[in-house]
C-alpha cells in the first residue's frame, strides 16, 4: 500500500495573508500485500523500525504502505517526494542514480514522479560552503571547518571568498537505509498553481547515492531547510502555519480515494486561537498543546503526553513522556511519516492491560492473529454483534500538556477485518510498544502516528509554538476549501 499526496497550489495574486488548499490523494497497492495480516505485519515491523531509529539525527520514512507523497518542480521538472514531519531537508534523488537493496521499496504506479532528477535540465547552482545552509546541514559545523574540507585556500577562507566552493557532501541513516546527498539551488514551483508560487534559490540535496531509499523526502520539521521554513522566507504567514486533515481510511481503498486536504496558513478568516466557524455555522473545537524544545533533536515536533484514558481510567504517564530533558531525551513527536502510536514498554503494557481488564470477559483473544499481524492485544468479535459490532469497547483518550486532550474515535485506536483462515471478525489494538527507553541513545520516548491522526486537522503553528487538534470531517472540509 502507498499514500500518494498530488500536491496543486491555489494562490491569488496577493497571498501574504491567504491559505494555500492542497489536496492530499493517496491509493493503494494490492500487489504488496497479499492478506490483511501481511499488510498490518509489515506496516506494524515499519513503524517499529523506524522509531528505533529516531535516535539518529535525521529520521526519514521508511516504505510505502505509510508515506505521503508530494510532486513540484525544480526547475523546469517535476519530483515527487515523501512528505515527512520528522525531518528538515529536503532531498532528491539526482542522476546518475545508484539505490542499493531498493527491490521492491515501492510500487511505480504509485508515484507519480519518481524521479532521478536530470541535473543538465536544470539552472541548477551549487550551495556556497560559507553558506549558513551548509552549515545547517552539517549539524551546525563551523563554515570555516567545511570550506576547509571544500579545499578553499586559508587566505579566501579569512577573507570570507569561497563562494566558488561547494559545500561538501553530506549523510544521513534513517530507519532501513542511508544516503549521501550534496546541497544545490534551484526554483521551487508548484505545478497547475494560479498564478503560481515561486521559490527562487530554493535549497535541496542531490542524492546520486542511496542504501534502501529510492524516493526523496521534503522534510517539514522545525529546522531552516524544510519546506515550511523556506515557505516562511516569502511569506511567514504561510510557511509558520499549515495543518492536515487526513481522511478516515481503515485500509479501505473506497475511502482512501477521497482527497484530503492539506493547508498552508490559516484557513479561516476568523478563526481564532481556540475555535473556528465553518460555512456551515458549526463551531469548531482546537485543542492546543505546547511544543517542547528539544536541544539534541530541535528539528522534531515534540510535545508532552501527561496521561492517557482508557474508560473511565485515567492511567499517568511516565514523566520521559512528559517532558524533554536537558540531553534531548523524551516528549512525544508528532509524525506525519509513521504509521502507529508508539508507547514506552511499561506505559504501553498499563495500557493493554486496562483495556483487556475491562473487556477481556467479554471477547475471546486472537492470539494467533497476533502472531501473524505484530499487534496486540487482538479479539475475536462476539457472533451476535453483526449490528453494533464492538459496543463494549471502552474509549480511549490522550491528555497532552496544557490542558489538551485527544479523545479519538474507536477506527482510529482500533481495527476490525476479517481472519480469514477461521471466517471470523476480528480486531486489534493499533498501538506499539516502543520499546524501553536508552538512556544512551537518548531519543524521544514516545511517537504519535498518522493513523491515530485520521478525521482531525492537525494544526501546526511555528509562531506560537504548539500543536493543536481538532475533530472534523476531512472530507467535507476540502469540498469547503477547494
Amino acid at each position: 500500500m502507498a499514500y500518494i499526496l498530488l500536491l496543486f497550489l491555489f494562490l491569488p495574486l496577493n497571498f501574504s495573508n491567504a491559505a494555500v488548499v492542497l489536496p492530499l490523494s493517496y491509493s493503494i497497492s494490492a500487489a504488496k500485500f497479499n492478506t490483511t495480516h501481511h499488510l498490518l505485519k509489515s506496516t506494524a515491523a515499519r513503524a517499529a523500525a523506524r522509531f528505533d531509529r529516531y535516535t539518529r539525527r535525521v529520521s526519514l520514512p521508511l516504505s510505502p504502505g505509510t508515506d505521503y507523497t508530494l510532486s513540484f518542480s525544480i526547475g523546469e521538472q517535476t519530483i515527487s517526494l515523501y512528505m515527512d514531519t520528522g525531518s528538515d531537508v529536503v532531498w532528491i534523488p539526482c542522476q546518475p542514480f545508484r539505490c542499493i537493496l531498493c527491490d521492491g521499496k515501492y510500487s511505480p504506479a504509485t508515484v507519480s514522479h519518481p524521479g532521478p532528477l536530470n541535473l543538465t535540465q536544470s539552472n541548477i547552482s551549487h550551495t556556497p560552503c560559507k553558506s549558513a545552509a551548509c552549515s545547517a546541514v552539517h549539524s551546525s559545523t563551523p563554515s570555516s571547518d567545511l570550506c576547509a574540507i571544500a579545499k578553499c585556500p586559508i587566505d579566501a577562507i579569512e577573507m570570507g571568498e569561497c563562494d566558488n566552493f561547494a559545500c561538501p557532501s553530506f549523510y544521513y541513516a534513517y530507519g532501513d537505509g542511508s544516503l549521501i546527498a550534496k546541497l544545490y539551488q534551484d526554483t521551487l514551483s508548484i505545478p497547475m498553481s494560479a498564478p503560481g508560487l515561486k521559490l527562487h534559490n530554493f535549497t535541496f540535496g542531490c542524492a546520486h547515492s542511496t542504501l534502501g531509499e529510492p524516493i526523496g523526502v521534503a522534510g517539514f520539521g522545525r529546522g531552516v531547510l524544510s519546506l515550511p521554513a523556506q515557505v516562511a522566507q516569502l511569506s511567514p504567514d504561510i510557511g509558520n502555519y499549515f495543518s492536515y486533515c487526513l481522511i478516515s481510511h481503515s485500509f479501505d481503498e473506497a475511502r482512501v480515494r477521497q482527497p484530503s486536504p492539506l493547508i498552508l496558513g490559516r484557513n479561516q478568516k476568523n478563526q481564532k486561537d481556540e475555535f473556528s466557524v465553518n460555512k456551515e455555522g458549526e463551531v469548531v473545537l482546537y485543542s492546543y498543546t505546547p511544543l517542547l524544545e528539544n536541544p539534541k533533536h530541535s528539528y522534531f515536533y515534540c510535545v508532552g503526553l501527561e496521561a492517557m484514558t482508557v474508560g473511565n481510567r485515567r492511567i499517568r504517564a511516565p514523566v520521559s513522556l512528559q517532558r524533554v530533558d536537558r540531553k534531548g531525551n523524551g516528549g512525544m513527536v508528532v509524525d506525519s511519516g509513521t504509521t502507529f502510536t508508539m508507547l514506552p514498554t511499561k506505559f504501553y503494557q498499563s495500557i493493554l492491560g486496562e483495556l483487556d481488564r475491562q473487556i477481556g470477559a467479554d471477547y475471546i483473544r486472537a492470539t494467533a492473529v497476533e502472531d501473524r499481524t505484530g499487534l496486540r492485544p487482538c479479539y475475536y468479535a462476539q457472533k451476535g454483534e453483526k449490528e453494533k459490532p464492538w459496543r463494549r469497547l471502552p474509549k480511549l483518550a490522550l491528555h497532552f500538556g496544557g490542558n489538551s486532550t485527544v479523545e479519538m474515535p474507536r477506527r482510529n485506536y482500533f481495527h476490525d477485518f476479517v481472519d480469514t483462515d477461521v471466517r471470523r471478525s476480528v480486531g486489534c489494538l493499533m498501538l506499539l510498544d516502543g520499546g524501553a527507553a536508552d538512556e544512551e541513545e537518548g531519543g524521544p520516548a514516545g511517537l504519535f502516528g498518522n493513523y491515530q491522526q485520521q478525521g482531525f486537522e492537525v494544526v501546526y503553528d511555528l509562531e506560537q509554538k504548539r500543536v493543536g487538534f481538532a475533530r472534523r470531517k476531512c472530507a467535507s472540509l476540502w469540498k469547503t476549501l477547494s
